[in-house]
């Protein structure tokens, strides 16, 4: 958690039960669960009030970029939380992040920084004015496996019942929120700083496991525009072209 900056190439997989407990088996000898075991994170997403930073990168740019405040399980106003400011292009993802505490954080979206953020601070502070207003927007939620490959750079995280809200987007209300996978449907999320090793990809294979696009904000946003749109019907509003 001590990381503040990361680059790196992240792989993102769907895995059905099976797919996982066959993945928990073949990194015995390669990968070791890290000393946290199953973690519970809730990441809260701030957008645009017109989601601008979520459509757009519901477009697949080559370039793209997102906000958010993290927990390590459920968090108090006064402990530690971490701001990151995610990007990726080209594939690789930059991440920069400080540690702050939700009563900072909040100040922080008002227009007033963090105490002793540094150039990383900086970096995230010019980010906050140029999209101005940011907004709470979702908060995901989801329970976490980590993996590390001793002397290497290799991790691996399998997400386990990820969920969202909309409602009480805070990070110390409860780790509640409407799932997004069916049960038994993890993410895994493959990262290195260089290419795949091929003992890796050779597990991938057989075990039918595909890169997948999933994001879990863009997925919940997706969802709630359904719901949105389900509901406008149902109260005979205005019938979008493609509601047929």
């Amino acid at each position: 958690m001590a990381i503040t900056v990361m680059q790196r190439y992240e792989m993102k997989y769907l895995l059905n039960a099976a797919q996982t407990e066959y993945l928990r088996r073949q990194l015995e000898g390669h990968m070791r669960l890290d000393g946290y075991g199953l973690t519970s994170i809730a990441s809260l997403y701030y957008d645009t009030p017109d989601a601008r930073l979520i459509r757009e990168s519901l477009e697949k740019p080559e370039f793209k970029e997102k906000i958010r405040l993290r927990s390590y399980g459920l968090a108090a106003d006064d402990s530690p939380v971490y701001l990151e400011l995610k990007r990726k292009c080209g594939g690789i993802v930059y991440k920069r992040r400080i540690q702050t505490t939700v009563t900072e954080a909040g100040m922080f979206f008002t227009g007033k920084d963090v105490p002793d953020g540094g150039q990383i601070l900086k970096e995230i502070a010019y980010f906050r004015d140029h999209y101005h207003p940011l907004i709470p927007s979702c908060l995901i939620v989801y329970d976490r496996e980590a993996y590390f490959e001793p002397g290497g750079d290799l991790r691996l995280t399998i997400d386990f019942r990820p969920r969202y809200r909309t409602e009480d987007l805070t990070l110390t209300k409860s780790m509640d929120g409407i799932p997004l996978l069916e049960p038994g449907w993890t993410i895994l999320e493959v990262k290195v700083q260089d290419a795949m090793p091929l003992w890796l990809s050779r597990i991938l294979s057989a075990g039918g496991i595909f890169k997948s696009s999933f994001s879990k904000y863009g997925e919940a946003y997706r969802r709630e525009l359904a719901y949105q749109k389900e509901k406008t019907i149902e109260r005979g509003g205005l019938i979008l072209p493609d509601a047929a």
